[in-house]
């Protein structure tokens, strides 16, 4: 069967021991009219302004972890505003992200191509897609092309998806459970 076509980005599900994910998560600061826009599901990195931006495909930086929205107060507006993405060149000065930033959390990635059992413990970039400005949701997805062992690569699959909808191996979209590999809180090194 076919595998269902659907991008969201870097979707939570787990921690690595097991345990649940229980949405735990951590305020960053966007700097006022970043120009790049953030999506939810979007991998973000730190930057020398004590700021977060998003991480772009193949960069090798760090990754703080996976944006999950944002608050500010809208300049044009004065009202509090939460969205699920940041817009970019918002010349608020109060912009607040939400980041999933523990190292242990597992997500459940789509991949732009088949991706069997035997691509598990590699490590992967992901693809530099933009989000929909509508569901303000992501579009990366990982990007299979790239498997190796370099400790600079973004994530680093440690199952396929046991999903039935999404588990065909041998078709493009199948779901990856993945951890981030070159984690800014501690990076999980060369895969094999």
């Amino acid at each position: 069967m076919a595998n269902t076509s659907s991008t969201y980005g870097l979707k939570p599900v787990r921690k690595i021991d097991g345990s649940p994910f229980i949405n735990a998560q951590n305020r960053y600061r966007i700097a006022a009219s970043e120009s790049t826009a953030i999506f939810q599901g979007d991998a973000v990195q730190a930057a020398a302004t004590g700021t977060i931006v998003r991480h772009t495909a193949a960069n090798g930086e760090r990754i703080c972890g996976v944006f999950n929205g944002c608050f500010y107060t809208d300049p044009t507006t004065s009202k509090p505003t939460w969205s699920n993405y940041y817009a970019g060149g918002i010349a608020a000065s109060d912009i607040i992200a939400f980041v999933v930033d523990d190292p242990s959390v597992v997500f459940k990635i789509d991949v732009d191509d088949d991706l069997n059992t035997t691509f598990i413990f590699q490590n992967f970039d992901v693809t530099n897609v933009t989000g929909s400005t509508t569901t303000g949701i992501s579009k990366v997805q990982l990007d299979r092309s790239t498997n190796d062992i370099k400790t600079t690569q973004a994530v680093r699959v440690i199952d396929v998806s046991q999903d039935p909808d999404n588990e065909d191996q041998t078709a493009s979209n199948v779901k990856a459970l993945v951890v981030i590999n070159n984690h800014f809180y501690g990076n999980k090194g060369a895969g094999i």
